[in-house]
């Protein structure tokens, strides 16, 4: 499984839902844009994807 922003349907910074709901912290703020940073703590509990009101998280299986 995998963890992949859509960077054409994300809001970044001026969001981060997916930053402040994720319990593993994954996700971080750099350089003006969210990215994932820790992909392998993450639980793939899918919260990322519930919160994210641009559906530009996605969780997919490889």
């Amino acid at each position: 499984m995998s963890v992949v922003i859509d960077y054409n349907k994300c809001d970044g910074p001026e969001c981060a839902e997916c930053v402040n709901a994720c319990p593993m912290e994954v996700f971080e703020i750099q350089d003006n844009k969210v990215v994932v940073v820790r992909e392998d703590e993450c639980t793939f509990c899918m919260v990322c994807e519930d919160v994210c009101p641009a559906g530009a998280v996605k969780v997919k299986e490889d």
